[in-house]
């Protein structure tokens, strides 16, 4: 029996334990022991594994080293069988053909901010899910915590994002983009030249959530009225639950364990303007966000809104929680059409531009 690629069998499974929200250090476990063995030569790493000599290795242990062995014989690996007998149940019909229709994804971090992983990683899940482009979001400078880009990292970015989709595989490709953050007056922190250069700005509330009403209300309608703004993202800053295990530690940097209830705004209001100028409201797929909740989504769809449903993924194996907010949009009847990453690249860029 031939060999299996034991270094692609290690990334599934840290891809399938991310995607099922495992622990963080189960995901790592996998994953160091992936980057250990890919910075061998093949015909090393055999020798090791036919001498019992691959846990001498730093990042792996016995678990990995069993993983590898059995690839190396030509088998699946037991831990990876188990994964794919346990995935979960397919989505009902109208969430399965929602996620059919999604042609990429609006909001993703990388290890630039406050992800886990590089671009080119976070890119090439994307390819393997079948996207047919992923919009890079990184933090914007005052979030501090999450190691918002300055002016000047965000402009290395975009030549380093110039030359990764240089290499990616035809027909796919990487969007720049922002997650902005929408400060206390409704200004968006980067400069407008910057803002204008990026193909998707994704704009979020970080601070000041227990703002009164009022005040809140008036920060996004400003936010909404900027020409620069495409996507309003989770737009009430909840959280309905700590922090699940599987985003935990330092590849999630900007998401800390605690529930948190929603911000006060008038919500009719924004989701007028929203529609008015053409700028979507995210649909937020992160389990412990669910943002906005349905009834939010609900109002939104009864304004008139466009929407993007995003994974705000802030390592590879999250690019596939899409399907959750899936079944939170199809339980709310928010149609295909209304949806901006239905869209081909050409058409969503299309539609950012219309706005600047």
């Amino acid at each position: 029996m031939s060999a299996r690629d034991p270094i692609a069998d290690l990334r599934r499974i840290a891809f399938l334990l991310e995607r099922a929200n495992e622990a963080t250090y189960r995901v790592k476990a996998f994953r160091s022991a992936a980057n250990a063995l890919g910075a061998l030569p093949e015909a090393e790493v055999a020798e090791r594994s036919r001498t019992g000599k691959l846990t001498e290795l730093a990042g792996v242990g016995d678990v990995t080293a069993r993983c590898v062995s059995e690839s190396l014989a030509g088998e699946e690996p037991v831990y990876l069988r188990r994964l794919l007998a346990t995935e979960g149940t397919d989505l009902d019909e109208a969430a399965a053909a929602l996620r059919s229709a999604l042609r990429g994804d609006c909001h993703t971090h990388s290890d630039w901010s406050d992800g886990g992983s590089p671009i080119e990683e976070m890119a090439l899940a994307a390819v393997e899910l079948g996207h047919e482009y992923v919009v890079l979001t990184d933090h914007s400078p005052r979030l501090k915590v999450a190691r918002g880009l300055t002016a000047d990292r965000l402009r290395r970015q975009l030549d380093h994002v110039a030359t990764v989709n240089a290499a990616l595989p035809e027909g796919f490709r990487i969007l720049t983009g922002i997650e902005v953050d929408i400060l206390a007056d409704g200004s968006l922190d980067q400069d407008d030249d910057l803002l204008a250069r990026l193909d998707v700005v994704v704009g979020s509330v970080h601070s000041g959530l227990n703002d009164e009403r009022g005040k809140m209300t008036r920060r996004m309608l400003a936010a909404v009225a900027n020409p620069h703004l495409d996507i309003l993202g989770h737009c009430t800053g909840r959280m309905v639950s700590s922090r699940p295990a599987g985003v935990t530690g330092p590849g999630d940097r900007g998401h800390r364990a605690r529930t948190r209830a929603e911000s006060d705004f008038d919500a009719d209001a924004v989701f007028a303007a929203c529609a008015e100028r053409d700028v979507a409201v995210e649909i937020n797929s992160r389990p412990e966000r669910q943002d906005p909740p349905k009834r939010l989504i609900r109002r939104a769809l009864e304004a008139g809104c466009r929407f993007a449903i995003d994974t705000d993924a802030h390592a590879p194996g999250q690019l596939d929680w899409q399907r959750f907010g899936c079944e939170r949009a199809a339980l709310c009847g928010v149609p295909a059409d209304r949806v901006v990453n239905t869209w081909s690249a050409d058409d969503l860029l299309s539609w950012t531009a219309s706005h600047s």
